[in-house]
């Protein structure tokens, strides 16, 4: 390598991490901005549900419990999203601050998929704290309410989930938007819900037997998780900016194989993750029996004493430490880990050649990359 050569990687790996560290502080400007809209939203909704009586205030305090948690991904890919958006887009920018409240909706429609998802697959819990329908059953017992407290839970966490979902359709209405963003916002937004509800059927299909194999594993992910994760949240981002057909091409081609590869990294978390760290028990998955694209390439592998053991401990909640711990070290010694992190760290590199490739700004450029990396490599 010649000193010239040698100059020119110090240059770049320098820019790279000046970048990296200018996106980095953005990143917390953004989640506070997010943080300060939720809290100040769930601050009036208090108010309303209270004035109708005060039992809602377990609805008001579940919701805020579970919107201060979280990384924030999405709401960070929708404002990049907008901001990259700059330089494609037609008429007069809108205001950061209602963008910003804008894109805070978002944590609402997780939120709703959140709560439902752990209903559905009988979760235990949920960022460091107990699942939704969990907390409510508590509820039930603690004030020696009449019934069954399970379905009492159950059916709590539905309407959180249900009240969530209606929430993240005001708060974005009363952002601040101007009416024609507002429109524009709709068509990404409606197709974006619709597309979490349908994912989350397919899951429930797939874990009645529909949906087989690897392929089935894919489609549910990308339904349920990747698309809201990724790829709807960088198009909204478009929509309110006013970008044309040809940015949301590019956000689809950055999208759709990033948003996959951070569920892939997040069904490996679900197994193999240090609970600490995640805030829930590395047995979850598996107890829940999870259909994942780790289980799918695990059972084409497996030989006959490892499908027994998947067809015995996979969702059985009476398995035991020791089962849940063969189960680990059957998705390891089938391949299945390794070809999913081979996948993850193929889609993230697709994903991140569209970032270099996409019409948006440098800045934007920089901090969609350090986004995508942050949310593959995660550890929580």
């Amino acid at each position: 390598m010649t000193a010239g050569t040698q100059d020119l990687d110090a240059a770049d790996q320098l820019s790279a991490v000046d970048l990296d560290d200018l996106a980095a502080v953005d990143l917390e400007r953004l989640r506070a901005a997010v943080a300060a809209a939720l809290e100040g939203f769930l601050a009036t909704q208090r108010r309303t549900l209270t004035g109708m009586d005060a039992a809602l205030t377990a609805i008001t305090e579940e919701m805020s419990a579970l919107a201060r948690g979280g990384k924030r991904l999405r709401p960070a890919f929708a404002y990049w999203g907008w901001r990259g958006a700059t330089a494609d887009a037609g008429g007069p920018p809108e205001d950061e601050a209602a963008v910003l409240r804008a894109v805070a909706a978002l944590e609402f429609v997780h939120v709703s998929a959140l709560v439902h998802d752990d209903v559905m697959d009988g979760a235990s819990t949920r960022r460091g704290r107990p699942a939704t329908h969990l907390g409510f059953a508590s509820r039930h017992d603690e004030h020696a309410l009449d019934g069954d407290p399970a379905a009492f839970g159950v059916g709590a966490a539905i309407l959180v989930g249900d009240l969530a979902l209606v929430w993240s359709d005001e708060l974005l209405r009363c952002s601040g938007l101007t009416p024609a963003a507002l429109t524009r916002a709709r068509g990404v937004w409606d197709t974006m819900r619709t597309e979490v509800t349908a994912g989350q059927y397919l899951d429930l299909l797939r874990a009645a037997g529909g949906l087989p194999g690897p392929d089935g594993a894919l489609t549910v992910a990308r339904y349920k998780s990747a698309g809201y994760t990724v790829q709807r949240p960088l198009q909204l981002g478009a929509a309110i900016a006013g970008a044309g057909p040809r940015l949301f091409e590019a956000y689809t081609a950055i999208g759709l194989p990033l948003g996959e590869a951070f569920q892939l990294r997040d069904d490996v978390l679900g197994v193999f993750g240090d609970p600490e760290v995640t805030g829930k028990s590395a047995d979850d998955d598996l107890r829940e029996g999870k259909q994942t694209l780790l289980i799918a390439l695990a059972e084409l592998e497996a030989d006959e004493p490892g499908r027994e053991l998947l067809h015995e401990a996979l969702g059985n909640p009476d398995a035991d430490d020791e089962q849940f711990d063969a189960l680990r070290h059957l998705i390891d010694s089938t391949g299945a880990r390794a070809r999913v992190e081979e996948r993850i760290a193929e889609r993230t590199e697709q994903a991140r050649a569209a970032i270099a490739a996409a019409p948006v700004t440098e800045e934007a450029r920089a901090a969609l990359d350090a986004l995508a990396v942050a949310a593959t490599t995660r550890t929580a």
